[in-house]
């Protein structure tokens, strides 16, 4: 497959300089690139890489002297490189129709130019909508609900109930519709509560291998349109994840969390059950959230407290020993004067207080 430059600056809204003829036949790094081949620079560090690279073309942000072949130049050189990047992605393998070795339940609903794969199993009364494509290994429980062009890869399940939107895409290995981690104590026992509702994944989320997304104690979860997920991520029962919002490996969201539309969680972070998190918020890697983030706030730490307030605090525990030698420093002073004091006959106060909240003179 190949594309002329001049289409590829129509695809990102840029501006082409140079041969717009140029023959693109794919998109790589700048280290890796060919004489064929459509490269992309934006960033100051790979300076050396933009020198001796072999890419026939560039995307840019601005006009660069140091390379003498044809660019495209658009302001979001990130954005214009998925958009191409697109174009040359390889589609996903298609199995040709429904697989003898796959088992279909009854009253089961299959739309046009679906793809199930051998292996793949689907319950009773479930709905599969127009070119899905389930992989081998695939769960579909009862009465599940699969949308249009919605990708499950292998060993993916989806239990009783669930409902699955269009152009959605489940990596390997997810699990859908597991029971909501409910229980309460008599004596020293578990009860199990039973969790009774269901999943709801909205149209055009992207879920990372190994997550596990819970169903509800009763009503359901639900991740709304254009919410992406990172590998290894744990959802729990009647969370709501808003619109766009990203979740990056290692997040765990307890249960009835509320996360509003354009949320960024980072890596490895902690979130409270019951907590709110308003919209456009972000939490960084490795923080615990045990209270409210307000729309539009940045922060970091256990517990979470303000980005800023975080840095200032992270500064000064990297001082602390600094600050300890100094204190003990001002006691040995301290003392030293008391001695003195003494020895002049002088009242000397102790710093320790009889309860009092007075200071009392030294013995």
């Amino acid at each position: 497959m190949e594309i002329p430059l001049k289409r590829v600056a129509q695809v990102v809204a840029g501006e082409c300089i140079g041969d717009e003829n140029f023959a693109v036949t794919g998109i790589n790094s700048l280290d890796h690139a060919g004489p064929s081949e459509l490269s992309f620079f934006s960033d100051r560090r790979y300076s050396e890489s933009l020198k001796n690279t072999k890419a026939g073309a560039l995307l840019v942000s601005l006009k660069s002297d140091a390379f003498k072949g044809p660019q495209v130049v658009i302001s979001h050189v990130e954005l214009a490189y998925a958009k191409i990047a697109a174009i040359f992605a390889i589609p996903p393998t298609r199995y040709p129709g429904v697989s003898t070795h796959a088992v279909v339940g009854k009253n089961c609903r299959l739309g046009e130019d679906v793809s199930i794969f051998p292996m793949v199993y689907v319950g009773e009364d479930a709905e599969i909508d127009d070119g899905a494509i389930l992989f081998p290994g695939v769960f579909i429980g009862e009465r599940v609900k699969i949308g249009k062009r919605t990708i499950l890869y292998p060993n993916v399940t989806v239990l009783r109930d669930c409902s699955i939107g269009n152009d959605v895409i489940i990596h390997a290995g997810t699990t859908i519709g597991s029971d909501g981690f409910g229980f309460v104590r008599d004596g020293s026992t578990s009860v199990k509560i039973p969790q009774t509702g269901t999943v709801r994944i909205d149209d055009q989320v992207e879920i990372g291998a190994n997550n596990c997304i819970d169903r509800a104690a009763f009503g359901k979860t639900w991740i709304k349109r254009g919410v992406k997920t990172d590998n290894l991520v744990q959802i729990a029962h009647n969370v709501v994840i808003g619109e766009d919002s990203i979740i990056v490996a290692q997040a765990g969201i307890s249960g009835s969390a509320h996360l509003g539309r354009g949320v960024v969680i980072g890596g490895q972070v902690g979130v409270i059950d019951h907590a709110e998190i308003g919209d456009g918020a972000m939490v960084a890697s490795q923080s615990g959230v045990a209270k409210p983030v307000p729309a539009g706030g940045v922060v970091s730490g256990t517990p979470a407290v303000s980005h800023r307030l975080w840095l200032k605090t992270t500064v000064m525990t990297a001082r602390l020993p600094q600050f300890s030698d100094r204190l003990r420093g001002l006691e040995k002073k301290v003392r030293e004067l008391e001695n003195r004091l003494r020895e002049q006959g002088e009242p000397v106060f102790s710093n320790e207080a009889d309860g009092s909240g007075k200071e009392q003179p030294a013995q």
